[in-house]
C-alpha cells in the first residue's frame, strides 16, 4: 500500500531521514522500531504530509503522494496519531468523534438557516456512528466524559476511535504505548488487531515496547541514523547482530536467548 523510495529529510546539516526505503503491505500491521533519534517520527511526518521531504518519493497504491498536505491524505484514507494525543479537551468523547468527518452540512452558515432538518439527520447518523465506535473500543461508559479528563491510555483509545469515523485505509500510530498502563495497552492492542482482521485496516506502528510489537507486528522494520537497518519477523530482528549493536542491546539479546 505504501512505498517509500530513498527518502531524505534534512534540517540544515542534520539528516533526520537519510535515504530510507521501505514498503508497507496492504493488510499488514508493520512495526517500526529503533533508538531515539533514529528518524521514525520524522519519517511518519513526511509520509503523512506534515513535513515536505528534502528528496525521495512516497506512493500509496501506486499513486505519487509525495508532499501532499495532511487534509488531502486524510481524504485518501491515510491517517496518523501522535505520541501526545490531540483531543478537544472541553468536548465529550462522543463529540470528539462526531467532529472528525469533513464536509458536514452544519459547517455552512446557509444550511444552518435553511436546511436544519438535513443537519439534524446528519448529526443523528454521526451520533450513532460515534456510539458504535465507543462500543467497539469498550469505552461506552466514557461517552459523555470530557476528553480532557481521560487518562493517557483512554486518550490513545479515543484517537484510535477518531480513525474509525472515516474510511481509513492505513493508520500510522506513533508510540501508542507511551504513558499507557499495561491493561489499557492490551485493550488498545486488541482494538488494533480487530480493526486489522475485521475491517481490513493497515497499520504502521512506532513503539518501544517490544512485547507489544511482538504481539501485533509482522514484519518489523528497524531504523537507525535515518536509514532502514533491518526488516523481518520479531524473532529475526531479535537475533540480528546489527540491530542488537545499534538498538536492542545485550538485555534483549539475553532475553531472546532465554
Amino acid at each position: 500500500m505504501i512505498r517509500v523510495d530513498n527518502l531524505h529529510r534534512h534540517f540544515g546539516g542534520f539528516r533526520a531521514v537519510d535515504g530510507a526505503s521501505l514498503h508497507i503491505a496492504t493488510g499488514s500491521i508493520t512495526g517500526l522500531v529503533g533508538p531515539n533519534g533514529a528518524g521514525k517520527s520524522t519519517l511518519f511526518n513526511v509520509i503523512a504530509g506534515a513535513l515536505p521531504p528534502t528528496s525521495g518519493k512516497v506512493t500509496m497504491d501506486g499513486e505519487d503522494i509525495t508532499g501532499l498536505p495532511p487534509h488531502e491524505l486524510f481524504h485518501k484514507g491515510l491517517l496518523r496519531t501522535f505520541q501526545i494525543a490531540h483531543e478537544f479537551s472541553s468536548m465529550t468523547c462522543r463529540e470528539n468523534l462526531m467532529m472528525v468527518p469533513g464536509g458536514q452540512s452544519g459547517e455552512r452558515l446557509w444550511n444552518t438557516w435553511f436546511r436544519r432538518g438535513e443537519i439534524a439527520r446528519e448529526e443523528a447518523a454521526l451520533r450513532d456512528k460515534a456510539d458504535e465506535v465507543l462500543e467497539f473500543l469498550t469505552i461506552t461508559h466514557l461517552a459523555d466524559e470530557k476528553a480532557g479528563n481521560l487518562s493517557g491510555g483512554q486518550k490513545k483509545l479515543l484517537e484510535l476511535g477518531r480513525t474509525m469515523m472515516v474510511d481509513a485505509k492505513i493508520v500510522f500510530l506513533d508510540e501508542v504505548g507511551a504513558g499507557v498502563n499495561r491493561t489499557l495497552l492490551n485493550t488498545i492492542g486488541d482494538a488494533i488487531i480487530r480493526l486489522n482482521k475485521e475491517r481490513g485496516y493497515t497499520f504502521c506502528v512506532i513503539e518501544h515496547d517490544m512485547d507489544f510489537i511482538a504481539r501485533l507486528c509482522d514484519p518489523v522494520i528497524v531504523m537507525a541514523e535515518g536509514k532502514v537497518l533491518a526488516e523481518g519477523t520479531i524473532d529475526e530482528i531479535k537475533a540480528n547482530e546489527q540491530v542488537i549493536e545499534a538498538y536492542l542491546g545485550t538485555g534483549l539479546k539475553n532475553k531472546a536467548s532465554a
